[in-house]
């Protein structure tokens, strides 16, 4: 199993969707509230990187929602900008 370090630096590599974050029992919700944060910045540098027209970032605005999603159903306070 990886570290928590080791998801931390691509959780997007280590989860399918958000969701998964929720329901992966090994983290504490402190954790999983990190792993989606630094989820939800990669997701919007991807965004901002595609819309300066560069490749990768489709599902972005998707991952961005669904991320925005588990951080409430954390209780998290969520970032719309």
């Amino acid at each position: 199993m990886k570290t928590f370090d080791d998801i931390l630096k691509d959780p997007a590599d280590n989860f399918g969707k958000p969701a998964e974050v929720i329901s992966a029992s090994e983290l504490s919700r402190d954790q999983k509230i990190e792993i989606l944060r630094r989820w939800d910045d990669d997701a919007r540098l991807l965004l901002t990187a595609q819309s300066e027209g560069m490749s990768g970032g489709k599902r972005s605005a998707e991952v961005l929602s669904q991320i925005q999603d588990a951080l409430a159903e954390l209780g998290a306070e969520v970032d719309d900008t």
